[in-house]
């Protein structure tokens, strides 16, 4: 199969591109893609379960684990205890991750804002209506068929 026409090829090229974007702000803030989707996925006035971060950014536990530890080393988040379940802990942005996360915010609506000034409505439109297909065929798991 041609890979223009792979629609896999095409979502991971582009993913790539979005990715190394994204990272090449970040490092201008010696920082990382990763810490920055986090610190978007961390409430900004109660925090967040530490269980509940890695689900919203479909990370592993021990990636999860090695980020925390750099993003509290960095001072951007704090652990507090939970007082609902004394064995888990909630991410808590510090005002300098409050800071940094308004400047993700920042780099990802200039982002959305750019796409928008070349990609009509509409096309946004089938563009998520695409996406949200291809993940419910994956989530559905009617991709393949287990008969082998």
């Amino acid at each position: 199969m041609d890979k223009d026409k792979s629609i896999d090829h095409q979502l991971r090229a582009t993913w790539q591109a979005v990715a190394k974007m994204y990272n090449e702000q970040a490092a201008k803030h010696d920082s990382t893609m990763a810490t920055a989707f986090a610190l978007l996925n961390i409430d900004f006035e109660n925090g967040t379960p530490s269980t509940a971060l890695g689900p919203l950014m479909g990370m592993e536990p021990t990636s999860l684990s090695r980020l925390l530890k750099t993003m509290e080393d960095k001072g951007v988040i704090s652990r507090e205890k939970n007082p609902n379940d004394g064995r888990s802990v909630i991410l808590k942005l510090t005002d300098f991750g409050k800071e940094m996360r308004e400047v993700s915010k920042g780099h990802v609506y200039q982002f959305n804002n750019k796409v928008r000034e070349y990609i009509t409505e509409e096309e946004l439109e089938t563009f998520f209506k695409v996406t949200t297909t291809i993940n419910k065929l994956i989530t559905d798991k009617l991709i393949y068929d287990d008969i082998d």
